[in-house]
């Protein structure tokens, strides 16, 4: 007999996905952040909200959530993801040049932070202990939501960006440390002392040093042997293997799970696999950060607000105003230019998810009470959710402060794949000579190919090719195709030629697309479905055939040249004639060597 449905069960997969499917489209039309929006839910469904009515209105019991911790495995693995394809984005080589900003910028910051707002908590009248602990707290800057607020204002790559990243890493490497000390800080656990913090601080490097070598011996193989099924569902589980693996790794050593996912999207950031697993995490990194973003809503007491008002106000204001004053500076020392130095402070300023962290672990050891905890919560929630605002406000500010002299080099790191190319899909026999040529000529290309073997065989001989679904237009997006010079197809699938061109025309319609053809008739369907430039194997292959012909029986070279070309052009016209209906972008071999 079949156990009964318990529709309970799925209540929260409901209100979470109802939110990223009704409430937060609703929140975009009225130009409200997709950040704020779910913190929104958070608050309207969480504990302190309509949970409240509930005794009185029985229904509101299925679209509410009593308990924040019922979503906070989903909450922390949202986290991970996001600093998952932070580590994509990165390199260890491009970390190592950040090296300056992740540990001088952001060391000074987190002292500095701590010590004003630890001093302004002291003067309040706290004891010693507890207003070290509010400032190690309220120092804290959110790396979840200033991640996805600089990702939705294409800023992670820039001065202010990469500066926010370096502080933010840092702060997540200090938590373990931080941690410690406050649970040693603990009358139950005062014996431990130096050699316990010493002993916490090796087993978190021997865990780091095992995931980067383990994940350099098998993260390649791994992929490869997935990527030859050609199966979505198997690459989608070979990803999320990845993130949860590195992450409770870490977790299990006493690190944060988000840094173990880190350095998993880290080691694979330098694969040929780098861009098919950002297509393929992203959407599950949107929907599970929404789900971190509602459980800090559900934090959110309003009865707080109500108690203490003025200090709360006081509180939010002190925090961002102290953060920025430190932060904007520091900044400029370090090769920021003011404008860049008052972004990155405005992002910055606002508390962060480890904060809640610290005050939990603090409470545990009896150095915070409840009602200064509560307090310390709530400022740093509602400073979360100004992070959005706060970084339009940079945005409006910075143009006016921002010199045009030169910053520091390393504030602007290339990034490469940005860079203006000729992309070629499918590297097969076809596109690897397309790709000579081009390399004869000098022109930057990156090519893709759904081969994994061929894939990783050219990797090995230097070639700019990555592995990849060529017909999802993320992927194209992945590869920049909005300042690609031209796309080229060369695969020998017509059926997914035919899906490329039509969904590269779709992207941008002024993009130079050659495509390769099967006969005349396929040349003219490729031309209907946006393609530029289409050429026919058989006619390609009969008009070579006929120039060897020629020359072998004596016609002298100049004359056979001549008449190939016109031979091919009114082949060409006459293909052009089969598509009368199509919108011919032809831009002409001449014109395409100008172009390229």
């Amino acid at each position: 007999m079949e156990t009964p449905l318990d529709p309970t069960v799925y209540k929260e997969a409901l209100i979470v996905l109802g939110a990223a499917g009704i409430v937060i489209p609703l929140f975009y039309r009225l130009r409200v952040s997709p950040v704020l929006g779910f913190m929104l839910v958070g608050v309207v469904a969480g504990p302190f909200g309509f949970v409240s009515l509930a005794p009185h209105l029985p229904w509101l019991q299925a679209v509410t959530l009593g308990d924040p911790e019922s979503i906070q495995p989903i909450a922390r693995l949202g986290v991970a993801l996001l600093l998952f394809m932070i580590g994509l984005e990165l390199s260890f080589e491009r970390l190592w040049l950040m090296r300056r900003l992740v540990f001088g910028l952001g060391s000074l910051q987190l002292v500095l932070c701590a010590a004003a707002l630890g001093g302004t908590a002291y003067r309040l009248g706290l004891n010693w202990i507890s207003a070290l602990v509010i400032g190690l707290a309220l120092t804290m800057s959110s790396t979840a939501v200033v991640i996805q607020v600089l990702s939705e204002e294409k800023r992670l790559n820039s001065p202010a960006g990469r500066a926010s990243f370096a502080i933010l890493l840092f702060q997540d490497l200090a938590v373990v440390p931080i941690l410690f000390a406050i649970g040693a800080l603990d009358p139950a656990r005062q014996g431990e002392g130096a050699a316990g913090l010493g002993l916490a601080i090796g087993q978190a490097a021997v865990a780091v040093g095992a995931i980067v070598a383990l994940g350099r011996l098998v993260l390649r193989p791994l992929f490869r042997s997935v990527a030859r099924t050609r199966s979505a569902e198997l690459f989608v589980a070979a990803c999320l293997l990845v993130v949860i693996a590195t992450g409770l790794a870490t977790a299990t050593a006493g690190l944060s799970m988000p840094l173990g996912a880190l350095i998993g999207g880290l080691l694979l950031a330098g694969t040929e696999y780098r861009r098919q697993v950002e297509v393929t995490i992203a959407p599950f990194k949107g929907l599970f950060v929404g789900v971190f973003l509602i459980s800090i809503g559900m934090s959110l007491d309003i009865r707080t607000m109500i108690a203490h008002p003025a200090l709360v106000a006081g509180g939010i204001a002190g925090v961002i105003l102290l953060k920025l004053l430190i932060i904007a500076p520091l900044s400029r020392i370090f090769g920021l230019h003011w404008g860049h130095g008052l972004q990155a402070g405005l992002l910055l300023a606002p508390g962060g998810e480890f904060g809640f962290v610290i005050v939990s672990v603090a409470v545990t050891a009896h150095l915070l009470t409840p009602d200064a905890a509560g307090q310390v919560l709530f400022v740093t929630a509602l400073t979360m959710g100004a992070i959005p605002g706060l970084s339009k406000l940079g945005n409006h500010l910075a143009p006016r402060l921002t010199a045009k002299t030169p910053v520091a080099p390393d504030l602007l790191l290339p990034d490469e794949p940005s860079l203006p190319r000729v992309i070629i899909a499918g590297f097969g026999r076809v596109g690897q000579t397309v790709a000579a040529m081009l390399e004869v000529h000098k022109v930057p290309y990156v090519a893709i190919d759904a081969d994994a073997d061929r894939v990783g065989r050219q990797r090995k001989l230097g070639k700019p090719v990555y592995f990849g679904d060529m017909t999802r237009a993320e992927l194209l997006r992945h590869v920049h195709l909005d300042t690609a010079r031209a796309l080229v197809v060369t695969v020998d699938d017509f059926e997914v030629a035919d899906a490329l061109v039509a969904a590269a025309r779709a992207e941008r319609n002024d993009l130079l697309i050659v495509a390769r053809a099967r006969d005349a008739k396929h040349a003219a369907h490729l031309y209907r479905v946006g393609a530029s430039d289409a050429v026919p194997e058989t006619i390609e292959a009969s008009l070579q055939l006929s120039e060897a012909v020629l020359v072998d029986v004596g016609v002298a070279m100049g004359p056979v040249i001549a008449s190939i070309h016109e031979k091919r052009a009114e082949l060409q016209a006459a293909i052009k004639a089969m598509a009368p209906d199509a919108e011919v972008r032809t831009l002409g071999r001449k014109r395409l060597r100008d172009r390229l």
